[in-house]
């Protein structure tokens, strides 16, 4: 009974505060009855948020902040941190982004007609263990006949510090050409208007380096509809929207991080286009705008 009032204290709050607002609105019953899986329309597409753990957070991973300040945007009551991942059926195709730990998506995509060995794409957002992580177990590939799209920079980057769980995450798979299952370099487009031809139709990665050296998120639009899936752009979503130039103690680079954020943040709220992130609760996916200060953006999260 305990767990559960604490658990209805922190996801049925409703939070705003400071310059900018995030609401966390996320019923308990919402959340649970869902078994962490929430469906989303972009034109025919279907977007699944596959929520892999949802826990409670932690603001100290964000950096130069204290406490007075973190009292503007943070109850007292606390927070909830979630780890997602998403299933797209497109196209007669089911691609994911990112694959979390690899704990429970397995399960999720099963609820969802969808078997591993059926999953044709594997897009990476960056390299981390928390989005690589579902890749293999016990040295064997998942998503043995998924083509996997790999971030150049960021493999690089990993590649040369030597990253134990890169290598053991990608072991399974051979390097290919784009043609057949394996792992597939690449280099996002950049955030403007003049997007290249799409890797899958209507799914398009764009640059939004910072928080890795080569982190990307992914851009969907099918029939004048569009959904941009953020990836780490943020990971305390009550302070970054308001704040966004507040970065995390983990961003490989804080200043390119909080300006890549900042430039997604504003490209969302002029286009009109919702964001859905790795570490935004469930639903996982809202509606941004640019704050009455002018300083920072809300975030309310689709129904």
């Amino acid at each position: 009974m305990k767990r559960r009032m604490i658990w209805g204290l922190l996801l049925g709050a409703i939070i705003i505060a400071g310059c900018g607002t995030a609401r966390q609105v996320t019923k308990e019953a919402d959340f649970l009855e869902s078994d962490g899986i929430f469906s989303y329309k972009v034109g025919q597409i279907e977007v699944y948020t596959l929520v892999e753990a949802q826990r409670e957070g932690n603001a100290g991973i964000l950096a130069g902040v204290d406490e007075a300040f973190l009292s503007q945007y943070i109850p007292s009551a606390g927070f909830m941190h979630s780890t997602n991942v998403f299933l797209i059926k497109a196209h007669g195709q089911n691609i994911l982004i990112d694959t979390g730990f690899g704990t429970t998506i397995f399960e999720k995509i099963k609820k969802l007609g969808v078997e591993p060995d059926q999953i044709n794409v594997v897009y990476l957002t960056h390299l981390h263990g928390d989005h690589i992580g579902g890749l293999q177990k016990d040295g064997v590939a998942l998503f043995p006949n998924a083509i996997i799209f790999v971030p150049t920079k960021d493999r690089e980057y990993f590649e040369a510090q030597g990253n134990a769980g890169l290598a053991a995450a990608f072991a399974p798979y051979p390097d290919n050409e784009s043609c057949c299952a394996g792992l597939t370099n690449f280099e996002p487009a950049a955030l403007d208007e003049s997007f290249p031809p799409a890797i899958i139709s209507g799914i398009t990665p764009i640059a939004n380096y910072g928080h890795t050296p080569g982190h990307t998120v992914y851009l969907i639009e099918n029939n004048g509809e569009k959904l941009i899936i953020a990836g780490d752009f943020l990971h305390v979503a009550l302070v970054q929207f308001a704040n966004p130039d507040i970065s995390a103690t983990f961003d490989v680079d804080p200043i390119a991080a909080a300006a890549s954020r900042r430039k997604l943040l504003n490209y969302a709220t002029e286009h009109k286009i919702p964001i859905g992130g790795m570490h935004i609760v469930y639903p996982g996916i809202g509606t941004v705008e640019a704050a009455a200060s002018g300083e920072g953006f809300t975030f309310t999260p689709v129904r």
